[in-house]
């Protein structure tokens, strides 16, 4: 139910809440943290929601709502925007009949991420606009205004919450009576749409066009604002380090961005110029301080050491009083290791005993390469634990790659790992290949989250199942096998000893439900019986 009432809401929630209220007709996305949570609450208010197999074709997806002139919403961590960076590019080119904007949440800190690379620079590499909320309320706010920039300037738009704004919690006062947006209806636009070199220099030309005249609007817009204070300090930020700023120098003044790329050079040369000393605080890579001192703006940066981690008051605080001592080493917390019950125990219990090189990838099954299991040597990003594998079988002496094995999860196969195979296939290893899906019938890491591997959809109804282990036969393994490891370990531990000895491809579907999810997955099957047979 629509209301304007004020709501306790995260980020995430907050940004689910603004695209449901601006219409938009299609949110696609891959679950990650921390941005998963959008999506979800998208689809809980109504909103058309669905998970892709990946961030490629989720950006493909909601391109084509865009070209058909909806509006659409695609999201995904900041690792995500790695693989839909081939269409972010030229859809840049291209722009959009309708609107479209890319939620990238960003992950400082590497609170459950392998890198905590910095989004921004897609900004100004692909040549889109970027807006940073700082909280709960911009995160509502920034939405409708990525939207209306969109449609505005018929191009995508990049909206980078972080980890603190998108689950920490504040008020939201939702907008009221906002205009609907014009139906869907396809305008043939080939020179603007089809990217071919002729019709792409032209398409570039217009790019650099419209961010000029972007750049202009960010002068006046109210998106960057500027808090007055003592003319002694300015500070110059964006996002949630806006918020620890303030609260670290609540004398200072302040110029806030809110849109981070283009930048509003003359009203930050201003800014610069009216106070004695002026600091620019962001998270993550130099990205503000090196782009305004390219444009010849005196502004101090901070020192390296604090463009690790995440920013908070007593850092800021320590950057502006030039402190560059050692850092507070933060109290050891508990590891974190696989549930008690978790079915990939047993796999990792076997592939430490039988000292396995293990090429392992992205999930909560990385967690096997903490004790009491140290049973992998390699993670690199999502899919990548065939490749890899495959890499390694590739080049070591015999005894060496017979031990060789890549075990990935049935999520992250479905994302990105069925190439790998069809790799596996094409160019096998003189050894064979071994490849272990641990299949939990779940996305577990990020929570529990529906892949096209489970028969169900976003939201939990029936959809189309993409059965593994036929995806690998038809795809021409030469070895195929479905085995549940904690129901027949015995059985598990003899066909892996033969996988390893025999010189084919194999791939092993070990099949147990998350211990998490096995109740919730039952519900959903007994739901599914009983809608079928009324």
């Amino acid at each position: 139910m629509n209301t304007t009432q004020p709501q306790l809401l995260s980020g995430d929630e907050a940004i689910a809440l603004a695209t449901r209220d601006a219409g938009v007709a299609l949110g696609t996305g891959y679950p990650g943290t921390p941005s998963t949570e959008v999506l979800e609450r998208f689809s809980e208010l109504g909103g058309h929601a669905q998970w892709a197999p990946n961030e490629k074709v989720a950006l493909e997806v909601a391109i084509g709502a865009a070209f058909g002139g909806a509006r659409a919403l695609c999201t995904m961590k900041h690792v995500g925007l790695n693989v839909a960076a081939d269409p972010l590019f030229t859809v840049a080119y291209t722009g959009v009949s309708g609107a479209l904007v890319i939620l990238t949440a960003d992950d400082p800190g590497l609170s459950s991420s392998q890198n905590e690379q910095d989004n921004r620079h897609y900004a100004r590499a692909a040549g889109v606009p970027m807006l940073e909320p700082s909280d709960s309320q911009e995160a509502y706010d920034f939405l409708l205004a990525a939207m209306a920039i969109s449609a505005e300037y018929k191009m995508p738009v990049l909206l980078r919450p972080t980890t603190r704004v998108c689950h920490s919690k504040s008020i939201v006062r939702p907008a009221c009576n906002l205009p609907a947006p014009a139906a869907a209806h396809f305008v043939r636009d080939v020179q603007g749409r089809v990217m071919i070199p002729a019709y792409a220099r032209l398409a570039h030309q217009r790019l650099r066009e419209k961010l000029t005249r972007l750049a202009a609007w960010a002068e006046t817009s109210p998106l960057n604002q500027i808090l007055p204070g003592d003319k002694s300090l300015g500070i110059i930020t964006s996002g949630i380090s806006f918020e620890h700023a303030r609260e670290a120098a609540p004398q200072a003044g302040i110029l806030k961005l809110g849109l981070t790329w283009p930048l509003p050079m003359e009203k930050i040369r201003r800014f610069a110029e009216s106070v004695a000393r002026c600091v620019v605080i962001e998270e993550g890579d130099p990205v503000l301080y090196e782009s305004i001192r390219a444009a010849g703006i005196a502004v101090e940066g901070m020192p390296g050491m604090y463009h690790f981690g995440e920013l908070n008051v007593a850092r800021i605080r320590r950057i502006l009083a030039g402190d560059v001592s050692a850092e507070p080493v933060p109290p050891r917390g508990k590891p974190p290791q696989l549930c008690p019950g978790c079915p990939h125990r047993y796999v990792f219990e076997l592939l430490q005993r039988l000292d396995c090189i293990v090429a392992g990838d992205i999930g909560c099954y990385t967690l096997g390469v903490l004790p009491p299991f140290q049973a992998m040597d390699s993670c690199v990003c999502m899919g990548a634990s065939i490749g890899v594998g495959l890499g390694l079988r590739h080049v070591l002496p015999e005894a060496q790659a017979r031990r060789v094995v890549s075990v990935v999860g049935d999520s992250t196969f479905i994302h990105s790992g069925i190439t790998g195979v069809v790799e596996m296939v094409y160019n096998p290893p003189p050894t064979g290949h071994v490849v272990i899906v641990l299949d939990n019938g779940t996305t577990a890491m990020t929570g529990l989250q529906e892949h096209p591997g489970t028969g169900r959809s976003l939201n939990h109804g029936p959809a189309k199942q993409v059965v593994i282990e036929e995806l690998a036969k038809a795809i021409g393994v030469d070895r195929v096998h479905v085995l549940d490891p904690g129901r027949e370990p015995a059985a598990f531990d003899q066909l892996v000893r033969e996988s390893l000895a025999a010189t084919a491809t194999t791939l092993i579907v070990a099949r147990r439900p998350c211990i998490l999810s096995a109740k919730k997955i039952r519900e959903y099957e007994a739901t599914r019986a009983e809608n079928k047979q009324n």
